[in-house]
């Protein structure tokens, strides 16, 4: 044998079970205990009472029986020997539920109780046990909840029995049961989290599952996702031909697709009402994708569609710089002949109080053939598009916008130095923007902060009175004040620096001053909340140009640019100076939590100091171009204030010819009425024009009551 000798060994596959075997647990004996050997345990750790709806918990068991066992451990003497008595330290709750029937005489004290029974000495804490089966427990899923009320419902039940089994109110039964309307293809993208309830529940207000989808389709690939919006365009039954969506697929395209319009033979209607808003969306989203095509094909990264996109949708990207392209000689000597023609109009009607109609349309026209020449397109470096992507929309008058050169952050290229301190600093929060790269992709993910609770957008019915504004309206009404305040502002630098003299007399004086060499300082209040008119509207234009014309003359070097403002006139320098200004700018009304940093008594101050600085302005939101719309007003509140505004603007009589209409089609009709009355709600008044407002809509009222009675 050499030396050495065979040692026995088991078998292969015994060493390898030996090597892995998997230690098994022993679970808790369960067993029935009489009611009164239990006691409830000082180790349970729900001690608030309100809310846990005793009674309603024994009307169940009494009507179904125990669903769930208790759990228990027996109580020691001082020797360490059972008592025969049995605490309860988890199922506390249904103990005290098991209690009230037997002070009912409905359960008697010595009936059986199916326990599950920790051995004495157990490692494990009582506590322990009372904590994990309050925390650890997951709430049903609504999804899951509506279909066994649907199962329910099938075998018989009805709704209010339904209520009664589960102790809650028959509207929340009837709402969940209200998914039986939505499309199973919804039903499954909210079952993957892709939708909200509050969403999911908007769609329940058709029950036309194509058009569900479609609209699910359009709001998908949008930022602004909220349920108002969903039932606006499910419940919307014509579409005006001056629409922004007619005017970017003409009307002649909608007719020749099969699209009905509707004419009024008596009155002017501006090109008549469309009456298949399903198929004016379809042509729209085809020609935006057509669209996207051919500006994606130019190199970009990725293009990314909607009808509108926020305020400030741009401000998480970076913006890469593009070259202008020069004029050719046919261009620069057009462009002379332009501004040439100009002058010599303005100079032959220098005298006149207002140029002829006819010669205001001609410099109307030269305005706008030198604007196109002297807004030359960009030309980007294959490079950096191969990174970066683009924004398409539609403006407020019907023509494509493209906003292109932006990037995220992780998109950057990363400096040589940002890699080497990459473990210290890091410049951006890349995981801000992992919602918005599934966007891109294609995943449908929302990235519009929807995670959040907010106020009901349209306003309730009330018998009498009038309420106060919902918070999201309000919110979104003041976002467009505090946009065309920002222009204002901006316009007027005389008031821009006696703000900012106000403001930094208030800090040195009111308020310890920091460290820094200078604490003034300007923070870009974000408009998240907004109707989607505002994006289009003339601030927002009129801010965009001047940004635009301010960037285009910073210098390129940073170095550069502190001498390069010292080297401004005194106009240029307040110009400027109010521009940036204009950013901070603040006039929102925000509902405040309770304890929040910021308490409702500041944004009340706030609101106060934004009407001061907007009757220095004389701002007037109706020259801003803000009017009362279906989309923005009207369909969000009451019939009440329907009617409020009407009689504000138009008199009582032409009130009371509405009054009888039911509510989308009085919204309708006072979009109507309301257009070119200059009326505003309160929250967009300024004080001082309000009451000049207030006898022009009276005065308008009078004649148009004057006209409809000849």
């Amino acid at each position: 044998m050499r030396g050495w000798e065979r040692v026995s060994c088991p078998p292969v596959m015994e060493c390898f079970a030996m090597a892995t075997a998997i230690p098994k647990i022993s679970l808790s004996s369960s067993r029935d205990i009489p009611f009164n050997r239990l006691v409830l345990s000082q180790s349970n750790v729900r001690r608030v009472k309100s809310g846990l709806s005793i009674e309603e918990l024994a009307c169940d068991i009494e009507r179904r029986g125990l669903l769930q066992s208790l759990n228990v451990r027996p109580v020691l003497d001082d020797t360490g020997a059972e008592t025969g008595t049995y605490e309860v330290p988890a199922g506390g709750r249904r103990f005290r539920a098991l209690e009230l029937l037997v002070k009912q005489k409905k359960l008697a004290k010595t009936a059986p109780v199916p326990c599950v029974v920790r051995e004495p000495g157990s490692a494990i804490l009582a506590e322990d046990d009372s904590l994990a089966e309050n925390v650890q427990r997951v709430a049903l899923h609504p999804l899951d909840q509506f279909r066994a009320f649907r199962d329910m419902l099938e075998k018989g039940m009805s709704e209010e029995e339904i209520a009664a089994a589960f102790f809650v109110a028959p509207a929340v039964v009837k709402q969940r049961l209200r998914l039986m309307t939505v499309s199973d293809k919804l039903l499954d993208i909210y079952e993957q989290d892709g939708i909200k309830l509050e969403q999911l529940m908007a769609f329940s207000i058709s029950d036309d599952h194509a058009r569900q989808e479609q609209v699910w389709g359009i709001v998908s690939q949008s930022h602004n996702r909220e349920p108002y919006v969903i039932r606006r365009m499910l419940t919307e039954k014509t579409v005006r031909a001056s629409d922004r969506r007619v005017r970017f697929v003409g009307l002649d395209t909608y007719l020749a697709a099969g699209g009905p319009i509707m004419r009024d033979l008596f009155e002017a209607d501006d090109g008549g009402w469309l009456q298949d808003p399903a198929i004016l969306d379809r042509l729209v989203m085809e020609k935006l994708h057509t669209a996207a095509e051919d500006i994606r094909a130019e190199g970009w990264k990725w293009v990314e569609t909607a009808l509108s996109f926020p305020w400030g949708h741009t401000r998480q990207f970076v913006e890469i710089e593009g070259t202008e392209l020069p004029l050719t000689d046919e261009e620069t000597a057009r462009l002379e002949a332009l501004h040439t023609e100009q002058e010599t109009i303005e100079a032959e009607y220098a005298q006149a109080d207002e140029y002829p109609d006819e010669v205001d349309a001609r410099l109307g026209e030269i305005e706008s053939a030198i604007l196109a020449l002297e807004e030359r397109p960009l030309a980007f470096d294959p490079a950096d598009m191969a990174r970066a992507g683009a924004f398409i929309s539609l403006d407020n008058d019907g023509t494509l916008q493209v906003e292109r050169g932006f990037v995220l952050p992780a998109d950057m290229p990363a400096e040589p130095e940002e890699i080497d301190n990459a473990d210290s600093s890091d410049e951006y929060d890349h995981s801000a923007y992992d919602g918005r790269d599934e966007r891109l992709a294609g995943s449908g993910g929302d990235t519009g902060g929807e995670g959040d609770t907010t106020a009901p957008d349209v306003e309730p019915e009330e018998e009498d009175g009038i309420k106060p504004l919902p918070d999201r309206l309000l919110a979104e009404l003041t976002a467009w004040r505090t946009l065309a305040l920002r222009d204002a502002f901006a316009s007027n630098p005389h008031i821009a620096l006696t703000e900012l003299l106000h403001t930094l007399v208030r800090d040195v004086y009111w308020q310890t001053p920091g460290a820094d060499c200078l604490e003034a300082y300007v923070r870009e209040i974000s408009l998240p909340v907004h109707s989607p008119d505002m994006p289009g509207s003339v601030p927002a234009h009129a801010l965009r140009q001047r940004n635009e014309g301010w960037k285009h003359d910073l210098p390129e070097d940073e170095d550069a640019l502190w001498r390069w403002i010292d080297g401004l006139d005194d106009a240029s320098r307040m110009a400027l100076l109010a521009h940036c200004l204009s950013f901070g700018v603040n006039a929102l009304y925000e509902r405040m939590p309770a304890y929040g940093a910021v308490s409702q008594r500041s944004v009340t101050e706030r609101l106060k100091r934004a009407d001061r600085l907007a009757s220095a302005l004389s701002l007037d939101m109706v020259e801003a171009g803000w009017q009362p719309t279906v989309e923005n007003y009207l369909g969000r509140v009451t019939k009440a204030r329907i009617l409020q505004a009407v009689r504000e603007a138009r008199g009582d009589e032409v009130a009371e010819r509405i009054a009888h209409l039911k509510k989308p089609d009085m919204a309708r009709e006072a979009e109507r009425l309301l257009e070119g009355s200059g009326w505003l709600p309160e929250a967009l008044r300024t004080v001082g024009l309000a009451d000049q407002a207030q006898v022009e809509t009276v005065t308008a009222g009078e004649n148009m009551e004057a006209i409809a009675a000849e």
